[in-house]
């Protein structure tokens, strides 16, 4: 039974996809002339697949919100204003609840776009536009619950909102701006200056200063290396943890030896305004687990460890 559900909608699907047609890029004209808002509509499972149209929207540069079209009869429809444009959802295209505010919002010169799987519907008597969602059965046995009809409306609502990015010329930046929280806002929106080390944090010596005070100054600083620099702040090298090993097995006699001597002069570097997950392709091309931040006449400004990386869970 499970498998015979999924061929029904799949089949709902495939019926869909011919009829996108003038309606459908008259919609997309419609939400792209919309100086406000698309307000999305409907009761029931339709107010359910509704909700998620208006987040996936809204998500990918269509502003958009959901209202209820019970609670707009009742003072929510305060939220649709003049330049607004209002999708509104229903299989059977006769709800109560959307169709006793439907002559409101064509005195209020709001655009009507209707999702409904009846042509000759009320809703779509009333529309400006009529998405012909119909599906040929519901997946249900009893052919009541809701089930291909909702897929083929969410579906349409995915091919609006994905016509419309392209439309937009919307870009995986834009898309990371409305979801900072997530991965790929992390990696598209957290630079180098927001993650990395700065000041007394910093292990940093002089040229000349002598190994043992060298060693003192990354056991404080607790990053693996330390910075060679001169006076203004100037990077000469940097010398880590995997530099101290190599000398050890080599036998050298490191106790007469300076900062100069055993730094290696040739330190992997980013800018501050470099984005975070550009330090990290660089950590890993270059087998390192820290980068050091200068600015435009290599004076150190921080530095970023593989640690800070995977803290702020850019990789």
């Amino acid at each position: 039974m499970g498998r015979a559900a999924l061929e029904v909608e799949a089949r709902a699907l495939t019926e869909l996809a011919p009829r996108l047609g003038e309606a459908f890029a008259g919609a997309i004209q419609t939400m792209l002339a919309c100086r406000g808002r698309v307000a999305v509509m409907g009761m029931g499972k339709s107010g359910h697949v509704g909700r998620k149209i208006a987040a996936t929207l809204a998500s990918t540069g269509t502003p958009a919100l959901f209202v209820h079209p019970a609670e707009a009869a009742h003072g929510d429809l305060g939220m649709v204003t003049l330049g607004d444009v209002v999708l509104a959802l229903s299989n059977s295209g006769e709800s109560d609840e959307l169709n006793a505010i439907l002559p409101v919002l064509k005195r209020l010169g709001v655009p009507v776009i209707a999702m409904t799987g009846r042509a000759e519907s009320s809703l779509a008597a009333h529309a400006d536009v009529v998405l012909d969602s119909a599906v040929a059965e519901e997946a249900c046995p009893l052919q009541l619950a809701p089930t291909a009809s909702t897929t083929a409306q969410m579906a349409l609502g995915d091919a609006l909102a994905v016509a419309l990015l392209d439309a937009r010329g919307f870009k995986a930046e834009d898309f990371a701006r409305s979801h900072p929280g997530g991965a790929l806002g992390r990696k598209l929106l957290t630079h180098v200056r927001d993650l990395m080390r700065s000041g007394d944090a910093l292990p940093r010596v002089a040229a000349g200063t002598p190994f043992t005070a060298l060693m003192r100054e990354m056991s404080a600083k607790a990053l693996g290396m330390a910075v060679i620099v001169d006076d203004d702040d100037h990077v000469h090298g940097i010398f880590t943890d995997g530099d101290l090993r190599r000398l050890v097995e080599q036998g050298r006699d490191l106790r007469g030896l300076t900062a100069a001597e055993v730094a290696h002069p040739r330190p992997r570097t980013v800018g501050a305004d470099a984005l975070a997950v550009d330090a990290a392709d660089l950590m890993e091309s270059a087998r390192i687990t820290v980068v050091l931040v200068v600015d435009a006449d290599q004076r150190l400004l921080g530095a970023i460890s593989i640690n800070d990386l995977m803290r702020a869970k850019v990789i």
